[in-house]
């Protein structure tokens, strides 16, 4: 599955839980998505190329260690107020 950059992330492991047993990209996934976050801000944290990150959250979530919230979209449109927030997100970067 392709998600949007636009679409948020939240990791569904416990801040206790152990995850010394995934990759350490998984890791860095998780510890960045403990706090929600788009795609695009992961890939630029990461500093990972946008495709490579898409298919690190697609086998997570489908693993079941993230969420995936796609954005809703109206008519085709994007959600205005989705995408003001993620560049604000950006330009904090």
């Amino acid at each position: 599955m392709k998600f949007a950059m636009e679409a948020l992330v939240s990791s569904v492991t416990s801040e206790y839980q152990d995850v010394s047993l995934l990759s350490p990209e998984y890791q860095a996934i998780i510890q960045l998505t403990r706090n929600v976050r788009s795609v695009a801000e992961i890939s630029a944290l990461l500093h990972q190329p946008l495709g490579v990150v898409r298919v690190l959250i697609a086998d997570m979530a489908s693993e079941g260690l993230i969420r995936v919230h796609q954005p809703a979209l109206d008519a085709g449109k994007p959600d205005l107020n989705l995408l003001e927030r993620v560049l604000s997100g950006l330009r904090r970067l």
